[in-house]
């Protein structure tokens, strides 16, 4: 883990494994397009207390923004709050982690390791690790309270496993062989 990078309500941290990733068009899993957003959810190992702590610090700094900026003066008695724990989640890549749902309504920079942008889409999925950066903010919409995950930026770290049960095209079709012309 990379020392976690804290700005008054901003955080950069990871490595850590991204999932239900939709940052190079925007996705609204309602299917209405007007509130589609980029947006992914960031895995954080449980175990990662300076991590942990550092989202944590971010998100009490937004909360005191919401106390000024949102809420009249006081903290509401009820606040949804975004860091979430994977264990209360029926799926088990969840497992032993935190979370937080991190959307944008513009793109997400999207760079590897060397700061290079990806632009190849099969680069970032669900299941890669990465390095993100985040932005902690205080709503007030329809009478729900509470502090949301912003996403600024992506940095690739590591390929892993891709989730969500599909396999790759190459381990469907590797054991057919086509080398006869009466096959074709």
């Amino acid at each position: 883990m990379i020392t976690p990078k804290v700005t008054d309500n901003k955080v950069v941290f990871g490595p850590c494994r991204l999932s239900y990733t939709h940052v190079f068009s925007k996705y609204n899993p309602d299917g209405d397009d007007k509130n589609a957003k980029y947006m992914t959810n960031v895995l954080i190992p449980a175990n990662e207390k300076e991590t942990i702590n550092a989202i944590k610090k971010a998100i009490e700094a937004a909360k005191a923004s919401g106390i000024v900026s949102k809420w009249g003066g006081k903290e509401p008695k009820k606040l949804d709050m975004p860091l979430r724990d994977g264990d209360d989640k029926d799926d088990e890549v969840y497992a032993g982690m935190l979370y937080v749902n991190a959307k944008c309504n513009t793109r997400p920079g999207i760079v590897d390791c060397n700061k290079a942008y990806i632009v190849d889409e099969e680069e970032i999925y669900s299941g890669v690790w990465a390095i993100v950066s985040v932005t902690f903010y205080p709503y007030d919409t329809n009478g729900n309270r509470g502090v949301a995950c912003g996403l600024n930026n992506i940095m690739k770290f590591k390929d892993d496993e891709k989730l969500g049960g599909r396999a790759s095209a190459e381990s469907d079709f590797a054991d057919i062989d086509l080398e006869d012309e009466e096959d074709l």
